[in-house]
C-alpha cells in the first residue's frame, strides 16, 4: 500500500506540474524555466541527502553506481524537461498533461515487449495500436483547435517527453539496485540540472528578473520542493517495488489532477476532436499495459539490467 501512495502522491505533484509550469514559461525562456525548477530541486535534495548522512552514513556508492545515476538524471530530468518546457512554450498545459502520462506507458510496454521482455499479446497489440490511433486523432485535433501548427508542434515534442520519460522508467530500475533513493534521486537531478545549466546559459541575458512577477517566483518555489525534489523521490522509493509498466500505469491518474489544474487555473479547454482522441488513447493505453504477463525467459533475471544497460 505504501508504494501506491508514494507513486500517487507523484502523480497528483506531476499533475499540477503542468500548469505551474506554464506560468513560468510565460515569464521567461523554457530553458531558464527548466534550470530553475530543477536547480532549485537538485538544491533541495542535497540539504535532504546531508541531513540524512548526519544522522546515518551509508556505504559509499561506486564509481559505476555515481555514473549510473547521473546518466539516469541526463534522462529523466535533462532530456525530459528540455521537452517538456519547450512543448509548454508553444501548447496548453492540459495538452502535455494528457499527452505524456498517457502515452508513457504505452512507450514502456512498447520498449519491453520489443525486449523480449513481456509477452506481445493480441490484446496488448490492439491496445497499442489503438492508443496511438488516438493520438494521432488528438494531434489532429490539436492543428484543427486554437493555436494552429504551433499548438500542434507543442504536442508533437510532448510525444517525445513522454518517450524519454518512458526509457528512464525503464533504466531507472537499474539504478536502484544498492543505492536508496534519496541519493540516487540527489545524484541524477544534480546531473540533470547541469546540464540544463549548460543548455540555459545563453538565455540567461535575455530574462529581465526585475520584472518576473511574485507568481512566477512562488510557481518557482513550488516545482522546486513539490514535483521535483519529493515527487522524484517519491517516484524512486515506489518504483524499486513495482515494474516499469506498473509505475508508469498509475501515470493514467496525472490527466485528472493536470486537467483540473489547468482548466480552473489557467482556464484552458480541449477541442471536440482532442477530446475523443485523448479517450481513445486512454482506452488503448489501458489495455495494453493491465494485466501484463511476463514471458518466462532462462535470462528474465538478468532482462532489467540488460534493457536498462543498454538505454542508458
Amino acid at each position: 500500500m505504501g508504494t501506491y501512495v508514494y507513486l500517487l502522491t507523484t502523480m497528483a505533484f506531476f499533475g499540477s506540474a503542468f500548469a505551474s509550469s506554464k506560468v513560468v514559461v510565460e515569464s521567461m525562456p523554457h530553458q531558464v524555466a527548466a534550470l530553475l525548477r530543477f536547480g532549485g530541486g537538485a538544491v533541495i535534495l542535497a540539504l535532504f541527502l546531508i541531513i540524512s548522512q548526519l544522522r546515518s552514513r551509508g556505504e559509499p556508492l561506486t564509481r559505476q553506481q555515481v555514473l549510473r545515476a547521473a546518466g539516469i538524471g541526463l534522462i529523466g530530468v535533462f532530456m525530459y524537461n528540455v521537452l517538456f518546457f519547450w512543448g509548454l512554450s508553444l501548447a496548453p498545459s492540459a495538452d502535455g498533461s494528457v499527452i505524456v502520462p498517457v502515452l508513457s506507458p504505452v512507450f514502456t510496454t512498447i520498449v519491453l515487449i520489443g525486449f523480449r521482455q513481456e509477452r506481445p499479446s493480441a490484446r496488448r497489440l490492439i491496445g497499442l495500436s489503438t492508443g496511438l490511433a488516438g493520438a494521432v486523432i488528438f494531434f489532429i485535433g490539436a492543428s484543427d483547435g486554437g493555436g494552429g501548427s504551433r499548438r500542434l508542434e507543442g504536442d508533437v515534442i510532448y510525444l517525445l517527453g513522454a518517450v524519454a520519460w518512458a526509457l528512464y522508467s525503464i533504466a531507472s530500475k537499474n539504478v536502484l539496485k544498492g543505492i536508496d533513493p534519496l541519493r540516487a534521486t540527489t545524484y541524477g537531478t544534480t546531473a540533470g540540472a547541469v546540464g540544463l545549466l549548460l543548455f540555459a546559459t545563453p538565455a540567461l541575458p535575455s530574462v529581465h528578473w526585475v520584472t518576473v512577477p511574485t507568481t512566477t517566483w512562488l510557481n518557482v518555489a513550488y516545482l522546486a520542493v513539490g514535483p521535483t525534489a519529493i515527487a522524484y523521490l517519491f517516484y524512486f522509493r515506489g518504483l524499486r517495488n513495482v515494474s516499469p509498466s506498473t509505475a508508469t500505469m498509475v501515470m493514467f491518474t496525472v490527466p485528472i489532477f493536470g486537467v483540473a489544474c489547468s482548466v480552473a487555473f489557467l482556464g484552458e479547454s480541449f477541442t471536440t476532436p482532442q477530446f475523443v482522441g485523448g479517450v481513445i488513447m486512454l482506452s488503448g493505453a489501458l489495455l495494453a499495459v493491465t494485466n501484463a504477463r511476463k514471458k518466462r525467459l532462462p535470462e528474465e533475471s538478468a532482462a532489467p539490467d540488460r534493457i536498462a544497460s543498454e538505454i542508458s
